[in-house]
């Protein structure tokens, strides 16, 4: 059984200024954009750009806001969709930001690991 993946991550604004969040991300990859906590984002200067209809693992279907960022795993700085998720909760790296940055999951090892090279075809 692969057990739970977790990515040290750092976020930061589009402006480049020193505000960031840096946490322990889950590695979700059934999740299309990453979430982080509403609070967190706020802090550092991210705007809610638009709102979004993401399904549910459980099926539901919750409208969220989403702003953009850059976010560095694993020595790779993309700039991504961020979900406004609830206060506090569990920030999840989602596979956009992986594919973005070449990443894939080792589930042998449960880490993440650089592909050979990102598919542009």
């Amino acid at each position: 059984m692969m057990g739970c993946v977790y990515a040290m991550t750092t976020v930061t604004n589009l402006k480049g200024d020193r505000k960031n969040y840096s946490a322990s991300f889950l590695v979700d990859t059934g999740a299309t954009d990453t979430v982080i906590p509403a609070n967190e984002l706020e802090k550092i200067g991210i705007k809610r750009e638009s709102k979004r209809d993401y399904e549910l693992a459980d099926g539901k279907v919750t409208s969220y806001d989403v702003g953009y960022a850059f976010i560095s795993v694993n020595g790779e700085k993309v700039a991504a969709n961020v979900v406004f998720g609830e206060n506090n909760c569990e920030p999840l790296l989602g596979v956009t930001v992986l594919e973005s940055a070449g990443l894939v999951v080792d589930p042998i090892r449960q880490v993440l690991r650089k592909t050979a090279a990102i598919t542009l075809k």
